[in-house]
């Protein structure tokens, strides 16, 4: 726990998860990469007279648009329109993580995350590489065998967006962080799949006590292979931050060096998300608007950069635009969880964090 207070434990933690629920819904209407590119996003918020982007995304013109379509889900997500959060496999996950953490403890096996997986997550709210590994675990096979049988998608983002609760309950410890998140990534991930989730475990261990976001990332960074794709990423990222490169020209490079792999690989997003949260410069705000107007996986990178941005700044500091719609409640496909109130899921977080041993 280091030196933080249990008040300001409380806090970072409660920001943590605020952040990531706000970042999930304010990248959601656009999450579509291949279409919602970084100049079609700035283009929409021009559109609708919402940039520089300080609020949810602005609902799309009376009249239309063609080629700016959103989501289904638009009408819960965007800003007049939030009550309470709509239901997201990046909370989903996150909520599956906690209670997987409270029924098995830290010393929980990847079989067991399986378990979880088959007795509390609808089969049809899986994706991609979640998807191969549920069916795989539904047809008998055990772990590694989960990830690489008939798995095209072992190096997408889906572990990454599991890694979160792992680091919140060790705040200070990225290796404890890490160590975690891979034992819950290898079920359905291998390679820069798996690093994703331990950077990003990481990241957010790492944010309880950095003094900054570089340093948080820095110290991420030694979790993970250094000669790993996602590492070298990441280290390039923070290279153009620091040569002082603007941000539209540092995603333009990045996408020219990653995004052969793809909207939903670790990779490339990692990329939009290092970037967001060094060019956010500690602001909540800036954080999860640059984040999501990087495009990608939107809504997964808005819940990342949420989460670190959160844990950074603490629950009390985010601007109140991002938190009152949220009308502390949750939706979620996890059996048993719909309708929870955030502030109980930090509660719950909270008592795993300042468990010992």
């Amino acid at each position: 726990m280091g030196q933080l207070k249990h008040s300001e434990l409380a806090d970072r933690i409660l920001g943590g998860w605020t952040g990531r629920i706000a970042g999930n819904m304010l990248g959601k209407p656009v999450e579509r990469g291949d279409h919602w590119t970084p100049e079609r996003i700035d283009s929409y918020l021009r559109l609708t007279d919402a940039l520089p982007l300080t609020d949810y995304l602005p609902p799309p013109p009376a009249a239309g648009a063609d080629g700016f379509e959103l989501r289904p889900e638009w009408p819960q997500c965007v800003r007049g329109r939030v009550n309470g959060s709509c239901r997201d496999d990046d909370i989903d996950y996150t909520i599956l993580g906690l209670h997987l953490l409270e029924t098995r403890g830290f010393a929980f096996s990847t079989e067991q995350v399986g378990e979880h997986w088959l007795l509390r997550l609808p089969y049809l709210q899986t994706f991609t590489a979640e998807r191969v590994a549920y069916r795989n675990l539904a047809n008998g096979l055990k772990p590694p065998l989960t990830a690489t049988y008939d798995n095209p998608y072992q190096e997408w983002i889906g572990a990454l967006i599991r890694a979160d609760v792992y680091g919140w309950t060790s705040p200070g410890d990225p290796r404890r962080a890490a160590s975690l998140a891979r034992r819950d990534a290898v079920l359905s991930h291998t390679g820069n799949g798996v690093y994703g989730a331990m950077w990003a475990a990481a990241l957010v261990a790492a944010a309880f006590t950095a003094p900054d976001v570089r340093s948080a990332l820095s110290v991420a960074l030694e979790r993970v292979p250094a000669g790993s794709r996602l590492a070298r990423t990441v280290r390039h990222t923070m290279a153009l931050h620091e040569a002082g490169v603007e941000w539209s020209e540092a995603l333009a490079e990045l996408s020219r060096q990653t995004g052969s792999l793809g909207w939903i690989h670790t990779v490339p997003n990692a990329a939009v998300l290092t970037a967001g949260l060094l060019y956010g410069e500690g602001d909540f705000t800036r954080t999860i608007a640059l984040t999501v107007r990087g495009g990608l996986d939107t809504d997964s990178n808005g819940a990342t950069a949420g989460s670190v941005a959160g844990v950074l700044c603490g629950a009390a500091a985010i601007p109140p635009q991002w938190s009152e719609p949220l009308r502390d409640r949750v939706r979620s496909a996890v059996a048993g969880f719909d309708g929870s109130r955030i502030s109980e899921l930090a509660e719950r977080t909270v008592r795993l964090a300042t468990l010992t041993g």
